[in-house]
């Protein structure tokens, strides 16, 4: 079946199942504009195939996919023409996702990050195995937590989401299922076993009580009750308060604000509010609050910094600006928010 994904994305119907398989591995499954489209594009054409029980979305390599194209972002920034319809076409495939009226299965086994948490995450079902790893590490490149972040976050118990978020750490499986991220995990050694049995009856929910295995928790009890305490606060400067309070006698929290204090100030302040913002919107909603937050970035210096110290010039040190969190004013954060008028996502 091809959906103009050419040899970066392959789809097949297998049995009851639309099959779609991620075939970038050198990239980590990096996504591509035309990746977006064609899925975009099989989805669309599944919805209303009566051949199609379920839809299955996997990948090749060791990796799930790690995000988006960001060398491909930051090139074509640079040059002055900022790619604002990939965005705007990835963010009406998450909330395509979102609304599927199919069982959507993510198959997970290896890195999920950015643009592949959002062609997976909003899905009906999440099933990840030992050797996947999840992690929203946009505020470190001087970006936000997109793809549907501000709705898939803010619903972990615990502020657990807005740990995530405000640090970017990666989890594991066992973290992933017991915060509700994950709805599954199998062993890595039964997905195709998995795949055979789904794809022959259609049928995910009776397919995974036979494939379901419970992955405990890595993160303890104490650490789980110290990330509720200091992330709960009613804004960002109470977290780093609270969180500077304890450093001296808890390396939690000594090692969690350091983390923090290395990541863009204006990313931070935006994902606070975007997150908290995100616990009262519908999925729609939040997807247009992102593409305004979106648009400023591409015409701001954080991104393009973070891309330059991450990507080009590895291992070098982002010099970001605003420098501080103080110096980030809240007339700043608003226009991150303002209405774009015509500019407006349309889902």
């Amino acid at each position: 079946m091809d959906f103009g994904g050419g040899d970066e994305i392959r789809f097949e119907h297998l049995g009851r199942a639309g099959v779609v398989t991620l075939t970038r591995p050198q990239a980590l499954n990096a996504l591509t504009h035309r990746m977006i489209r064609a899925l975009d594009a099989a989805l669309c054409a599944w919805e209303t195939d009566q051949g199609i029980d379920v839809i299955v979305v996997k990948a090749e390599g060791r990796a799930f996919s790690a995000g988006g194209d960001i060398l491909h972002v930051y090139e074509t920034g640079r040059a002055g023409k900022p790619p604002v319809e990939f965005f705007a076409d990835e963010y009406r495939l998450n909330a395509r996702i979102n609304s599927s009226r199919k069982p959507y299965v993510a198959l997970i086994d290896g890195i999920v990050m950015g643009g592949g948490v959002g062609i997976s995450f909003h899905g009906s079902h999440r099933v990840m195995t030992e050797n996947a790893q999840f992690a929203m590490p946009e505020v470190g490149i001087g970006f936000f937590p997109d793809v549907g972040g501000s709705h898939l976050l803010p619903d972990l118990g615990g502020s657990f989401g807005m740990y995530l978020a405000l640090t970017g750490n990666r989890i594991r499986y066992g973290d992933a299922l017991w915060s509700g991220l994950a709805t599954h995990t199998i062993k890595a050694e039964d997905q195709g076993g998995f795949l055979d049995r789904l794809t022959l009856t259609g049928d995910p929910e009776s397919v995974l009580r036979g494939f379901f295995m419970q992955a405990r928790r890595e993160t303890d009890r104490p650490t789980l009750e110290a990330i509720s305490s200091h992330f709960s606060q009613p804004s960002l400067k109470r977290v780093i308060d609270s969180l500077e309070r304890a450093a001296g006698a808890d390396e939690f929290a000594a090692k969690t604000l350091a983390t923090i204090l290395t990541r863009s100030p204006t990313s931070l302040r935006v994902a606070w509010r975007q997150i908290s913002a995100g616990l009262t919107l519908s999925m729609e909603a939040c997807m247009k609050m992102e593409f305004r937050i979106l648009n400023r970035m591409l015409a701001g210096h954080d991104f393009y910094e973070g891309i330059r110290a991450a990507i080009i010039d590895k291992g070098s040190k982002p010099q970001w600006r605003p420098a501080s969190l103080g110096a980030v004013s809240d007339a700043d954060v608003d226009a991150y928010f303002a209405p774009l008028g015509e500019r407006e996502l349309e889902l």
